[in-house]
Order: structure tokens, then C-alpha cells, then sequence
């Protein structure tokens, strides 16, 4: 019984999706520009490409925003020694 009716839930979600558009909200920030989102609705993930477009979250593009937050997160970090 369940079961049913989370798929119920699952399908008005889906149906207000179509109907409407995704509600995305802010799920992580990879860089300063690069952000990933998430529908509150049917949980659909997008990220920002290259072009600064909405593109489906794959995993192929999900370990590039990994592998590009680690880059960001340890350049931000490093210090920078000024000689006076």
C-alpha cells in the first residue's frame, strides 16, 4: 500500500514538473560559478556547464564538479607568501 502511494506522489510530482517547470533550489556549490541543483518536486539534478547552461547531472559530470571543487577548494587555501 505503500508503495503506491509513494509512486502516486511520485507521478504528481512529475505531472506538476511537466506542467509548470522544476522549482531547482541550490543543492551544492562546486565553484564561485559552477553550482549543482536540485528540483524540490521530483529531485531531478542539473549542474551549470561550460556555457553556463542547466545540463542533466550525470555521472560523468558529477565527478568532474568533484574533481574541479578539490582543484578550487586547494587553490583557495593555498597562501600566498608576499616578500617585503
Amino acid at each position: 500500500m505503500k508503495k503506491t502511494t509513494i509512486q502516486h506522489g511520485k507521478k504528481v510530482s512529475s505531472f506538476f514538473c511537466n506542467l509548470f517547470g522544476h522549482h531547482y533550489v541550490v543543492s551544492r556549490n562546486v565553484t564561485q560559478h559552477i553550482k549543482e541543483y536540485k528540483c524540490i518536486h521530483c529531485n531531478k539534478q542539473v549542474t551549470t556547464d561550460v556555457s553556463g547552461n542547466l545540463s542533466v547531472l550525470t555521472p560523468q559530470m558529477q565527478e568532474i564538479n568533484n574533481t574541479l571543487e578539490d582543484m578550487y577548494q586547494k587553490r583557495k587555501n593555498r597562501t600566498v607568501q608576499h616578500v617585503a
